[in-house]
């Protein structure tokens, strides 16, 4: 049975304030649909050796942890925390697993390479066509690339991030809640969130959009090509770019992605 908003209340009260440990499980089991929920949208198409319980797995200790470090006085739904940390979690299960051939690893590579320089070249985004004739391959090709890149490139807001001197580490999701801390110890953070929001905010306008709708709304890239009217690799291409710009930007004023 679903817990009422008053029984929630209550057991984050006997969680936080009291470190009631069958309050700690009453949450986890509350919530323990955004798991599925999560893993189903993140990977549609699983890589070999790998299949859906891989995935609830790893989603349900990003769970745990969220449940762990949420601070219900925060000004940010539980629902978003979670799931930012629960998809973090998955992203990093798979990046350990290694799972993509070095062949297909290397066509990324120059994939990659090839829309950052066409980019430079044209001053905008490259299309599959001009991707395509640059790398003497087929549209279809690029296009199941860019599909590929999106799912195995996975530079994304909920990474942490390691700022200036190396030792503190922040979530993303932490850079867009507490917007009224005012304590020594927030201070940084806010300088992150800042920082953040600004590189969000020089992003291309489809980029920023894409940003939106996938973090904040919580739509597939399915449903945001939908919404956009191209392609969902064209979304994945949109998505990749965008974080690419982000870390950038985040390393030139002093925030390093962790890789």
């Amino acid at each position: 049975m679903a817990l009422s908003p008053e029984q929630l209340k209550r057991f984050w009260v006997d969680y936080k304030v009291y470190r009631d440990p069958s309050a700690r499980n009453e949450l986890i089991n509350h919530y323990s649909y955004l798991v599925k929920i999560t893993a189903g949208r993140l990977v549609t198409s699983l890589p070999g050796g790998l299949d859906r319980e891989d995935l609830v797995g790893a989603g349900v200790i990003g769970l745990i942890k969220s449940v762990d470090q949420f601070d219900p006085t925060r000004d940010v739904k539980f629902e978003t925390y979670a799931i930012a940390l629960i998809r973090g979690a998955i992203l990093e299960m798979l990046r350990d697993e290694d799972w993509v051939p070095r062949s297909i690893r290397e066509k990324l590579k120059a994939l990659d390479r090839a829309q950052m320089t066409l980019e430079s070249k044209y001053g905008r985004p490259a299309s599959e066509r001009e991707l395509a004739e640059y790398l003497g391959i087929s549209e279809i090709e690029v296009s199941e690339l860019l599909v590929r890149l999106g799912r195995t490139n996975v530079y994304s807001l909920d990474d942490i991030l390691v700022t200036g001197d190396g030792d503190d580490q922040i979530h993303f999701i932490d850079m867009i809640v507490d917007h009224g801390a005012n304590t020594a110890g927030e201070t940084e953070g806010r300088e992150v969130r800042r920082i953040m929001s600004a590189g969000i905010d020089k992003l291309p306008e489809r980029e920023r959009l894409v940003v939106a709708l996938y973090y904040f709304e919580g739509l597939t890239f399915k449903e945001i090509g939908k919404v956009l009217g191209v392609s969902e690799s064209r979304v994945y291409q949109l998505h990749t770019q965008a974080m690419t710009r982000l870390r950038n930007h985040m390393r030139e004023q002093g925030a390093t992605p962790v890789r």
